[in-house]
């Protein structure tokens, strides 16, 4: 019998060559699109030239790349089988006593080897680099309101379109109506300039503002004001303030549960943020399962000749997972399921299902 190792290796290696192929070619599509979309929106701005356009697209990579990871692998296992059927490398190894198990092995244990650096290793750094490519977004695009959680509790800039701007702060935030508690705001002018402070013991979103009851404000260099009650203009909603929160994607998997502790502490919802978190665990079996996928359409398919044939079953089954793990995701963060049941059914699903086809057409 050929020794198992070379086997491993070999098959490994085939794998290798054809995930960096196609990798590649998928990155630079997209890279291209995604440079002809920021084209189009940056039209009007003449402050985005084309060279911050560039570094834009090339900062949004990591997340697109990500999106489309499961066809990569479908694709180069389904390719890895099929070159190996056409140059009978695949019915000699067979006819040696190599079950499909064992040759599906080494683009399991790759697939996962690969996904573990992408999830342990790849996503700090392509956290940081949708995190700048959303700098450069707010920088050039649009000027949204930022907010940020640290461990001091809740920072929130609000520009107010008149001559001040404000940032305030909270320790604790509680919902319904929407209350930061206690509350400090600091006050500028449109260049930056302190102006004052203003201390309350708390300010509650109504009706398109802030309502700031029993506040002292402290101007600069001037005597302390009481003021029964403070209103700031603003535009924010609950969804709003949870969407201009750091991305679940601009944060690494080392950082999120420290970042999911923070918003439990200070009262805010992070269901999306454990929904990342337990995307990227489980993201490991949802590529294995799409090995499995590609060996079940893959060699029966190739035995009968169907190279189209075996494209489109490709692009059905990877279509349809991918669909699947999305509408469960959505599901998830909506809290209509779950957050672990949203998170880890697709992988568990696909790998059932890839098992039982490769079980029944090799096996049974």
């Amino acid at each position: 019998m050929i020794g198992g190792w070379t086997i491993f290796r070999y098959i490994a290696a085939q794998f290798l060559v054809w995930f960096g192929a196609f990798l590649f070619a998928l990155a630079g599509i997209i890279f291209l699109f995604e440079i002809a979309e920021l084209l189009r929106r940056a039209a009007d701005v003449p402050s985005a030239t084309v060279g911050i356009v560039l570094q834009m697209a090339f900062f949004k990579l990591p997340e697109t790349v990500a999106k489309v990871m499961p066809f990569v692998v479908l694709f180069a296992a389904m390719f890895t089988f099929w070159r190996m059927t056409r140059s009978q490398e695949l019915v000699i190894v067979r006819a040696s006593g190599v079950s499909v198990w064992q040759f599906l092995a080494p683009v399991i244990m790759t697939t996962i080897a690969l996904s573990l650096v992408n999830v342990t290793i790849l996503n700090p750094v392509g956290a940081r680099m949708i995190a700048r490519y959303w700098e450069l977004e707010a920088d050039y695009l649009y000027h949204p309101t930022t907010l940020e959680l640290t461990g001091a509790g809740l920072w929130l800039r609000q520009k107010s379109g008149g001559a001040q701007e404000y940032l305030l702060h909270a320790d604790h935030v509680t919902l319904d109506p929407l209350t930061l508690t206690p509350m400090m705001v600091i006050v500028y002018d449109k260049e930056q300039r302190y102006l004052g402070r203003i201390d309350a013991p708390s300010a509650v979103l109504r009706d398109g503002h802030w309502v700031i009851a029993d506040a002292w404000y402290n101007p600069n260099r001037a005597t302390p004001q009481h003021m029964p009650e403070f209103r700031i203009p603003t535009d924010l909603t609950m969804q709003k303030i949870q969407e201009s929160m750091a991305a679940p994607n601009t944060i690494s998997f080392w950082q999120l549960p420290g970042f999911i502790q923070a918003l439990h502490n200070i009262g805010l919802p992070s269901v999306r943020h454990q929904m990342q978190l337990h995307g990227l665990l489980a993201e490991p079996w949802f590529l294995a399962a799409m090995t499995m996928f590609a060996a079940a359409c893959s060699l029966r398919l190739m035995r009968r000749g169907g190279a189209l044939t075996l494209a489109m079953a490709g692009v059905a089954v990877g279509s349809l997972a991918f669909a699947l793990n999305s509408v469960l995701i959505a599901l998830g963060v909506t809290q209509t399921l779950p957050v672990i049941l949203a998170a880890w059914a697709t992988p568990v699903i696909c790998l059932a299902c890839g098992a039982a086809a490769l079980l029944f057409l090799e096996d049974g």
